[in-house]
């Protein structure tokens, strides 16, 4: 019992489990990796039994050390180069390891990615276990000549051996669950494999490649991809305090297919070369980002503006207004009294043409009572008030002044597009590939979706039109011509009215900065 109390044997155990552990973590590494490719249900069994067989052959080597120290013996000699027992078992792990790791890359790298519609198909219990049992063999020659260089009592081994595989055990499942829940480190793993299989080779043939140079190479590469996954474990983090629904909505337009610019931080999507069809046309998908995004917008960026508000004065001869009525194709018209914000009611279009035709005034009967809600509300609550009142809704701002109006059509102007009235020109007009003339009142969101940019909106901006947007860029009233670059996309003023950016010229400019 005197070696209980010995600290040469308790130094020398500590120190030998220690790399035990080590040497052990290339094989469980591609137990992992071989496991994988089982059914769930068998994954754990086929670890279990890898690291049992590995443990068992090192122990049974360990007891048989008389033979395992002839395997140094030189067997032959080529070209005076002699080659042992153990040089020709690690020529050929060796060799092994470069196979099993230079197909297993090729197939998560290269692989074709199938969609099965059934179940996945798994490899063979027994073809794993296999190659797990060669890998074992090739290990554990290597491990046993390391433990009995560095030990002389057999007890201490073995001991050594049982406790390191017992922590492997525990560390199997959520290495191997680490492992194939991150792609790069499943390659890295692999990598890892190629150079001990490289410095197998090399050891069979009689090159002795120092072990820290092999651990200083995979410590370093695993502190690298350590802070690699660290800042996406960051990444995504801070993307979780995205509001829930605007990360459904974005997951909804990748799975419809959508050709906007990836944000930053997201990695592009793997290039074919085979061409595929989208699943959905341009207009299904700008109508669900318009669905999608609806509650998110201000009434500011759906409503009729003052400026192109058609209402009647009341205070005018029977002549202009129905001159007016003649000249706009509107169904209802607010009514007041020598301005707008003098309003009086909602009056049906029909209904003042039969008062103006039977030379009657028009009185409170056909007045419907006007509905005037705060900028500050949102559009689900316009449209609410829309369903129930059907009539338009008056804008007003936090001074009471009428700020704009919305109907129906604007509602669905904001999730399907322009439908422009038979006295309107369409907002955005293409002009060639990559080129668009777009009214300066034009809507940013629709306007996004026609030039496949993320650039032109944000939750912090008081303005809702593409000229609002290059006032806001520019600083002060351009002058005709001036032009900015965003994201990729030119906007040149091309027209200016009175205070106001009325016209605005879209090119697309390739990377090398000419325009398409």
């Amino acid at each position: 019992m005197e070696w209980l109390f010995d600290p040469n044997i308790w130094v020398g155990l500590f120190a030998l489990i220690v790399l035990e552990i080590v040497l052990g973590i290339d094989n469980l590494i591609f137990i992992a990796i071989l496991a994988d490719k089982l059914a769930p249900e068998q994954r754990d069994k086929a670890r279990l039994i890898g690291l049992s067989l590995a443990m068992v052959m090192r122990l049974g080597l360990l007891s048989v050390m008389s033979w395992l120290v002839t395997l140094t013996e030189p067997l032959f000699h080529i070209a005076s180069q002699p080659f042992s027992g153990r040089d020709l078992i690690l020529l050929l792990g060796g060799l092994f390891l470069l196979f099993k790791a230079t197909t297993e890359l090729h197939e998560r790298v290269e692989g074709k990615v199938h969609v099965h519609t059934g179940n996945r198909e798994y490899a063979g219990f027994g073809a794993v276990v296999a190659q797990i049992v060669v890998l074992d063999a090739v290990f554990s020659l290597d491990a046993v000549i390391t433990a009995v260089g560095m030990v002389d009592n057999l007890a201490v081994m073995m001991a050594a051996v049982v406790i390191s595989m017992a922590v492997m055990v525990l560390a199997s499942k959520p290495l191997t669950r680490f492992v194939n829940a991150h792609p790069t480190v499943v390659v890295l793993c692999l990598s890892f494999l190629l150079m001990v299989g490289l410095s197998l080779i090399a050891e069979g043939l009689g090159f002795h490649i120092p072990k820290g140079y092999l651990y200083a190479a995979i410590g370093f590469s695993v502190v690298i991809e350590f802070l690699n996954q660290l800042a996406r474990r960051n990444f995504l983090r801070k993307d979780a305090h995205m509001p829930l629904r605007d990360r459904t909505a974005d997951t909804v337009l990748r799975l419809l297919g959508s050709k906007k610019r990836a944000v930053a931080g997201e990695e592009p999507e793997a290039t074919s070369d085979t061409v595929e069809l989208p699943a959905f046309e341009e207009q299904e998908r700008n109508m669900v980002s318009g669905v999608l995004s609806l509650s998110q917008r201000s009434i500011r960026s759906v409503m009729t503006n003052r400026s192109d508000i058609s209402w009647i004065d009341l205070d005018q001869d029977s002549a202009t207004i129905q001159g007016q009525l003649l000249e706009t194709p509107h169904s209802f018209f607010p009514v007041s009294r020598g301005q707008l914000d003098n309003v009086v009611g909602i009056v049906r279009a029909k209904d003042l043409v039969a008062c103006l035709a039977a030379g009657q005034d028009i009185t409170d009967e056909y007045v419907r009572a006007p509905i005037i809600m705060p900028e500050a509300g949102g559009v689900l609550k316009v449209m609410e008030t829309l369903k129930r009142s059907r009539q338009l809704v008056l804008i007003a701002d936090e001074y009471g002044t009428i700020v704009g109006l919305v109907t129906p059509i604007d509602i669905l102007e904001a999730i399907a597009g322009e439908f422009p009235d038979e006295d309107e020109q369409p907002e955005v007009q293409v002009e060639g590939p990559g080129r668009w003339r777009v009214a300066g009142s034009a809507d940013l969101h629709h306007l996004q979706q026609v030039l496949e940019t993320d650039a032109l909106v944000s939750e912090t901006d008081d303005y809702s039109s593409l000229g609002g947007f290059m006032l806001e860029q520019f600083g002060t009233l351009p002058e005709l011509g001036q032009a900015i670059e965003v994201d990729g996309l030119r906007f040149e003023v091309a027209e200016l009215s009175e205070r106001r950016i009325a016209m605005v010229l879209v090119t697309r400019v390739d990377p090398q900065g000419e325009t398409a």
